[in-house]
């Protein structure tokens, strides 16, 4: 039996209902009852499988002409099609809310990223339960499901031990979990959770962990399990990896293999892509290479020191990249041994956004100061040139690389307005569904347009209604008619596209489009308004790379592609348009609820862990107090009481060799550290720091004094302090320090309290002056993190 009441419109499947009992006694009984069993899936539905790899972009893979050589994206591509005109959102959030919900990103609330939502509808960051996930309609239809890897579209104040949990991967429609919640995460020393339990690996970089490894081993295990138990029951697996998103950490073995590959730089790059991928056919003989972006400087204007950083930056990306794909090809050869691949429907997305130019002119190698405007001199980061990559790292490469990684197509990640930011390759392999093998696929499609087509090609409706939740219209369209035909016509006729305020619109061949911001800006021009922005126009069925600006010979074309952009646009729930970036790091600011409110105290005890920014009181840019009730069974007791961050910025109040001390870490530059002169003698005690904030705006100085039992032990001043975030992937821990440490006072993970932790208080002095010296957006925070 393979329908249900409803015909698979409403779901859950409606309870049946069941006969009437016709007997007192069991033995007299004469209608059989029927049991109650699993949901069945429609007849032949195949498998689904979707890997989506993180800040490529068009130009990057081997499968699509570029450097980063990718064999099992290869592998699929040769044995199935490869879709050259597929486009995403320009940012990691919005990409994945819309290509789980087949809606656009504003329709779901998700107009930018998790962090930086507000209250408007098209941003605050709430997937409505109207818009059921891919998910829920396959788990509902008789899929097993299980997601891994990075998930990035639950709302940060909702990532903590309470939850609440229904925007989480398993309250949104994922029987199984294991992965990382928010933007990026470190690869060597990674924060993740199985469901909603925290978990941290059991191996170590020293033992040869790498978090790419780890995400497909438990994807492998998943589908032999699911296989063994289940065989009747179609799965569908979602591997989002998290390369290759800052910070790029792969083996040093992995980066000998391009050891001078990239020593041409990045304009050679740009001609030997195009070359390539006019030979693929992914791009017709006829594409030129789009303008270069301007600022960005040529490789032959860059110093000695910056073309070898720069280089080395390459070859990191470009194994990181590497490496993540021959992961997933270990998923592909467990699914042929298993008997399962002809039969699964496999999407290889090759990228959310396109390559990300967050890391600015030089590239860094701790992303969190590009965020702060803090810029790396590549004088002194030629010191580091053999860290770069490994676990003493936290890099992002330049922007020159993005933009040939996006060949042949103008700009990067978050620019909605050209393809650089929203195209990126997309392979289907199906080896039962699609005969032809190695065929190319030319009609404009859109992220939205996945979840409709693996809906047709497993016979699946859309829902009507799900957890009795009427559902508004799936925005996606179909692409199952170009399975089998290469001429197919092409159904997506209109598309608009907003990020960061910049936005364009397709329509039968032709787009307009205008660029607000540039990503890696510092300091915009905070007077710009959209009204001033100017609009450009391109002829895409003759100008596949918006290489020629045709605005000033169709001013008649442009003016209604701009009017359908306002007609989209409020559709879509895209306005008000917002360009805000640092402000909205501030809930109050941004307009969205901060999880402790008005709270100026919070009280933590002994075990207690994995708290990120948002569900934490933020003690940055003003005078604060921590105070810790410890018992300390000996004088060598040692270990941490309370961090928050870690190597590449963040505190830390802890004990070592039984004295107390503090430790300020300013994005891996500056460690200041305030330690006692003699060790604590065992018993309870009151260990204190009281941080008397400089004030007189951002990120400045500060007097730590530690105090112990009332009485002043030492004291420290902290030059500089962090004004905005510590990192989007370590946490505030009690007892211990998770993922890298803030000083190397104590090693890595082996750094727990040895003696008893009963509380630990933090208090924030005036929190509404650290509020109110925020700039309003002036300083942009890089959104490399997103």
């Amino acid at each position: 039996m393979t329908e249900f009441d409803a015909g698979r419109h409403i779901l859950p499947r409606p309870d049946a209902r069941s006969p009437l009992t016709a007997a007192m006694d069991v033995h007299d009984q004469e209608t059989a009852f029927t049991p109650i069993g699993p949901v069945p899936p429609p007849d032949g539905a195949p498998n689904v499988v979707i890997v989506l790899v993180d800040d490529l972009g068009f130009g990057t893979s081997s499968a699509f002409g570029g450097p980063c050589e990718m064999p099992a994206a290869e592998r699929l591509a040769d044995d199935g099609l490869r879709y050259t005109r597929f486009h995403v959102t320009a940012l990691c959030s919005p990409t994945r809310q819309a290509l789980l919900t087949g809606r656009n990103h504003h329709s779901v609330g998700m107009g930018g990223t998790t962090e930086m939502t507000t209250a408007a509808p098209g941003y605050n960051g709430f997937r409505p339960r109207s818009a059921a996930t891919m998910a829920q309609i396959l788990q509902g239809n008789g899929y097993s499901t299980a997601a891994f890897g990075k998930w990035h579209q639950t709302p940060p104040r909702e990532i903590s031990p309470v939850g609440p949990f229904d925007r989480w991967p398993t309250g949104e429609g994922f029987d199984t979990f294991y992965g990382f919640m928010g933007a990026e995460m470190n690869h060597w020393y990674p924060l993740l959770y199985q469901g909603t339990t925290p978990v941290e690996p059991e191996r170590r970089p020293e033992d040869g962990y790498h978090l790419s490894e780890d995400l497909v081993d438990h994807a492998i295990d998943w589908v032999r399990t699911q296989r063994t138990l289940t065989p009747d029951r179609p799965f569908f697996t979602y591997l989002a990896l998290g390369a290759a998103h800052a910070p790029l950490h792969v083996g040093r073995a992995w980066q000998e293999k391009y050891r001078g590959r990239f020593d041409h730089g990045w304009d050679r790059q740009r001609e030997l892509t195009l070359q390539r991928q006019r030979e693929l056919g992914v791009v017709p003989p006829e594409a030129e290479l789009a303008p270069w972006a301007e600022g960005v400087p040529q490789w032959d204007d860059l110093s000695d020191n910056q073309r070898r950083l720069s280089a080395r930056f390459m070859e990191t990306f470009a194994a990181f990249t590497e490496h993540a794909d021959v992961q997933v090809g270990r998923f592909v050869d467990a699914l042929e041994e298993l008997g399962e691949l002809d039969n699964t429907l496999f999407l290889y997305i090759l990228g959310d956004n396109g390559a990300s130019g967050e890391g600015g002119i030089e590239g860094t190698i701790v992303e969190h100061r590009l965020g702060h405007g803090v810029v790396d001199d590549p004088d002194e980061m030629i010191d580091h040139l053999d860290e770069i990559g490994g676990p003493l790292s936290y890099p992002i490469a330049p922007a020159g690389w993005a933009l040939a990684l996006n060949t042949p197509y103008q700009w990067t990640k978050q620019v909605a307005s050209h393809f650089g930011g929203t195209r990126d390759g997309m392979i289907l392999h199906w080896p039962r569904g699609v005969p032809e093998r190695g065929g190319l696929r030319h009609q404009f499609s859109h992220v939205i347009d996945v979840l409709p087509t693996i809906l047709d090609c497993a016979g699946i409706p859309a829902p009507f209604s799900v957890d009795g939740v009427p559902q508004q219209p799936i925005e996606g369209t179909s692409m199952q008619h170009t399975l089998t035909d290469p001429g197919a016509s092409e159904h997506r006729r209109t598309q608009y596209f907003e990020m960061c305020g910049n936005r364009g619109i397709y329509h039968n061949g032709w787009m307009a489009v205008t660029r607000h911001g540039i990503p890696w800006e510092m300091v915009p021009d905070k007077d710009r308004r959209f009204t001033d922005d100017v609009w450009e126009l391109y002829d895409i069925d003759h100008d596949w790379s918006q290489a020629r600006d045709l605005a000033a010979e169709h001013p008649e074309k442009l003016r209604r592609l701009q009017d359908l952009f306002l007609i989209e646009a409020a559709k879509y729930q895209v306005f008000p348009l917002d360009d805000r970036v640092t402000e909205r790091e501030n809930p109050a600011m941004a307009g969205r609820i901060d999880l402790l409110g008005e709270r100026t105290s919070i009280t933590y005890r002994a075990g207690m862990r994995r708290f990120t920014e948002e569900t934490t009181l933020n003690v940055k840019n003003g005078s604060h107090s921590i105070t810790a009730d410890v018992d300390l069974p000996d004088t060598n007791t040692h270990g941490v009481i309370i961090s928050q961050g870690g190597r590449f910025g963040g505190w830390s109040l802890y004990v070592t060799d039984g004295r107390p001390a503090y430790a300020y870490n300013y994005f891996g530059m500056n460690l200041y550290t305030v330690r006692g002169d003699e060790p604590l003698t065992p018993g309870r005690h009151e260990i204190r720091l009281e941080f008397d904030y400089d004030g007189g705006g951002l990120g400045k100085g500060g007097t730590a004094v530690l105090l112990v039992n009332g009485e002043k032990h030492a004291s420290g001043r902290v030059a500089r302090t962090i004004p905005y975030y510590f990192s989007f992937d370590e946490t505030l821990d009690v007892g211990v320090d998770l993922s890298t440490p803030v000083t190397d006072d104590y090693p890595a993970l082996d750094n727990e309290f040895t003696g008893t932790i009963h509380t630990v208080r933090i208090d924030l002095d005036d929190p509404s002056a650290a509020s109110s010296q925020y700039d309003g957006g002036l300083h942009r925070r890089v959104m490399g993190a997103q």
